[in-house]
Formats: C-alpha cells, sequence, structure tokens
C-alpha cells in the first residue's frame, strides 16, 4: 500500500486529469437540460434529485457539483482498482463520472473492470472506446460525443502504463 501522501497526491492528479476531461466533454449549461438519453442534466455533466427544470444555477454551485462529483468518481475507481497511475485513474474516474461505476468496478459486466482486477492495465484502456453508446428511443446507438470522448480516456489511460 502507498503512503498516504503518494496516495494523496495520485488522487488529487487523477481528480484533476478526470476534470480536464470532463470540462470539454460536458461543456457548462447553467440551465437543465435534457441529455440524449433524457437525463436532467445541469453545469457540467451533474445528474440527479436536486436538479430542477427551469431553474438557473451559479457558476459557483456548477463547480462544487462537478467538484464533488468527480470526487466520487474518483473515491469509486480508487475502491475497486487500488492504486492505479494517476492517468489510468483519471481516464476511468472521468468514465465512471459520465457512465457510473459498472465500466470500471462490475467486473461481471464490463471487460474492462474484469482488465483492472486483474491488473492488465493496456487491455483495460483498450476497452474505454466500446463504452460509446447510449440508449435514445430505445436503441443502443453510438454518440459522437462519447466516441472522442472515450478515445481521449482511452489516450490518458495509456500514457499512464508508460510512466
Amino acid at each position: 500500500m502507498l503512503p498516504q501522501s503518494d496516495r494523496s497526491r495520485r488522487i488529487a492528479g487523477g481528480t484533476a486529469l478526470a476534470i480536464a476531461l470532463a470540462v470539454p466533454a460536458e461543456g457548462l449549461r447553467q440551465w437543465a437540460y435534457y441529455d440524449p438519453p433524457g437525463i436532467l442534466t445541469v453545469c457540467m455533466g451533474h445528474t440527479g434529485q436536486d436538479v430542477q427544470k427551469g431553474v438557473k444555477y451559479s457558476l459557483a454551485q456548477c463547480d462544487e457539483w462537478l467538484t464533488e462529483d468527480m470526487r466520487k468518481a474518483v473515491e469509486m475507481v480508487e475502491r475497486c482498482a487500488p492504486g492505479l497511475p494517476e492517468p489510468v485513474l483519471g481516464a476511468f474516474s472521468d468514465a465512471v463520472f459520465n457512465l457510473g461505476p459498472k465500466i470500471a468496478c462490475n467486473p461481471v459486466a464490463s471487460h474492462a473492470a474484469r482488465y483492472l482486477a486483474m491488473g492488465k492495465i493496456e487491455a483495460a484502456c483498450n476497452e474505454l472506446p466500446k463504452w460509446n453508446r447510449a440508449t435514445v428511443a430505445g436503441v443502443s446507438v453510438p454518440l459522437p460525443g462519447l466516441t472522442i470522448r472515450r478515445a481521449k480516456e482511452q489516450k490518458l489511460c495509456l500514457e499512464g502504463i508508460t510512466q
């Protein structure tokens, strides 16, 4: 196990990398909107019961939600696959932020999670592009924005195995 200072530094670095991926992918919308799968979303990808249609949210609130949501995603990845290099942690944390924990934490439903659990990081990174689909009007379709995002995550992730 890493000393706490190394772990804290790695988690902080992974969080910063994940946020750097998420912000341009999500964009900023201060009014709630429905994303392509129909989920009420606001700010930079925030979803949940606290999102209300017709309410304008402040930049401070958006920043707070992004920080908290990403912190939760990073902690989830760290619990499921402890000790990942910062770029790998950042890439999978952005994916968890965007898709939920299955991609990194459910080895039954995700080859990526299975590879992470086995320590096969390169194979896990190469699974990321496969997660570019969303259900729209009851049909699973690839979304261009998800395809671009997963490619950026994969690139960052693979950089983590060369360190």
